[in-house]
Formats: C-alpha cells, structure tokens, sequence
C-alpha cells in the first residue's frame, strides 16, 4: 500500500484530486483514506472528483475540528478564513460526496475493513 503526504505549505507537488486519480487507476489499491485539514478547498475538490469518478471506497477524516475560525494552527499555519473551509464544511461536502467520514484517527481501521468486506 501506498501513504502520500501532501502536507499543508503554499507550494506542493500534487493535489488529494491527482492522487485520488492515481490511487483509483492502481490495481493494488483496494480503498483510499483522505486525511485533510482546515482551511483551503484541496478537500472539496477532492471530494467532489471521488465522488463523479472513484469507485473504491473513500474514508476521510479532517484534523481541525475544534480550531476557532481566524486563528493559525499547527507548523503550517492552517487557518479556516471561510466557512466553506472549516472541518465542519469539508465533513459535510466529503459525506454528501460518498466518502465515509470518520470523527477520529482510531476509527479509520475499523472504517476501512468494514468498507472491505
């Protein structure tokens, strides 16, 4: 299996969308887990790609559920400046899309099995 770490600076390599693309065209890739974060729109557009073209199961999780809007988390300086960008907004959109949503890290190995079998 595969782990990819995009990381939340101004400048990456790839998008959630490109390796949602890559990771559905791998045979060896049986389902995918999102892990995002506040602030931005990566999330969303993810979501919205899995859910008009992947068709292995998506589980997501968004760190960040608890940050007050307006204020800088973590090293990479995460903020929600709009609604749009909060957990709350990417939980719902990732759910309306098809991507099962977890509320923590510990569920995502449940989640996934159960999404195997």
């Amino acid at each position: 299996s595969t782990c990819v770490g995009i990381g939340g600076d101004p400048i990456i390599g790839t998008t959630m969308k490109e390796l949602l693309e890559m990771f559905e065209a791998d045979p060896e890739t049986d389902a995918i887990v999102m892990i995002g974060e506040i602030g931005g729109s990566m999330e969303i557009e993810a979501a919205k790609y899995a859910n008009a073209h992947v068709t292995k199961p998506v589980i997501g999780f968004i760190a960040g559920q608890t940050a007050p809007p307006g204020r800088r988390m973590g090293h990479a300086g995460a903020i929600v400046s709009g609604a749009d960008e909060s957990a709350a907004a990417k939980k719902e959109m990732m759910a309306k899309c098809g991507i099962v949503v977890v509320e923590s890290p510990a569920d995502i190995g449940r989640t996934v099995k159960q999404a195997l079998s």
